[in-house]
């Protein structure tokens, strides 16, 4: 039987998490500038886990890898009534 995978689940909480690495190298270089501080991306992670339109790491509102999303500081939640 198959690994059913949390669909509700962060991209970096899934198995296989070396799939996933190139996302992370490339959060880790984004620019200071640009890149959110630490507990503001975990706060907004944390509300993406309550969401129901996170699907396996993905917000089915927009598509995009939430962890990417929350990463730059500009970036907001694609939701009508934004959960940040």
């Amino acid at each position: 039987m198959a690994e059913r995978i949390c669909r509700r689940c962060l991209a970096k909480e899934m198995p296989d998490a070396e799939y996933y690495k190139n996302m992370y190298d490339y959060i880790s270089r984004l620019d200071e500038d640009i890149k959110t501080p630490d507990s503001l991306y975990e706060e907004r992670l944390a509300a993406c886990r309550e969401c129901g339109s996170l699907l396996n790491g993905m917000c089915r509102m927009c598509g995009c890898f939430v962890e990417m999303r929350a990463a730059v500081v500009k970036n907001h939640c694609p939701a009508v009534h934004a959960k940040w």
